[in-house]
């Protein structure tokens, strides 16, 4: 059975089927209104402090979630449609080429980013791909002390 994660709230549910009700289209949150839920192979607990960064299949950020700009002072509109590496100034791109080529998802990278401000945070990374047709990956990005 599938499991879902809103990128925006990091609300989880389990869904049988992959679509809203009766209807074709794919699952939104519930929670916040969210437009889609992420689809994961298991389930994942995000902890408090992580925030959420959605890439299409090319790594380009359509969307962030609550805890991004927190982490990293960037605010949706900053990152939309940049390469996720340039944009947040990521310290290894290593997971990001794996999880692209290879659809498997990389756990607890101990990477840096680069704030808006230009201040190197150490961060913990989990990268999950997507499962539909149009690829993509899911960065949860998580602070942690050096």
């Amino acid at each position: 059975m599938p499991f879902y994660i809103c990128p925006r709230c990091k609300n989880r549910r389990l869904d049988h089927d992959g679509r809203e009700g009766f209807s074709m289209e794919v699952p939104s949150c519930h929670h916040c209104g969210f437009g889609f839920m992420f689809e994961l192979l298991h389930d994942y607990y995000p902890a408090q402090a992580t925030g959420f960064v959605v890439c299409d299949r090319d790594a380009r950020v359509l969307a962030t979630g609550e805890g991004i700009f927190e982490l990293t002072g960037f605010k949706e509109e900053d990152l939309m449609g940049r390469d996720l590496i340039d944009a947040l100034g990521l310290s290894d791109s290593e997971a990001v080429a794996t999880v692209r080529e290879w659809g498997v998802r990389k756990l607890e990278q101990k990477i840096t980013l680069r704030t808006h401000t230009g201040i190197e945070k150490p961060v913990l990374a989990d990268f999950f791909p997507a499962y539909d047709d149009d690829g993509g990956l899911l960065v949860a990005l998580t602070p942690r002390t050096p």
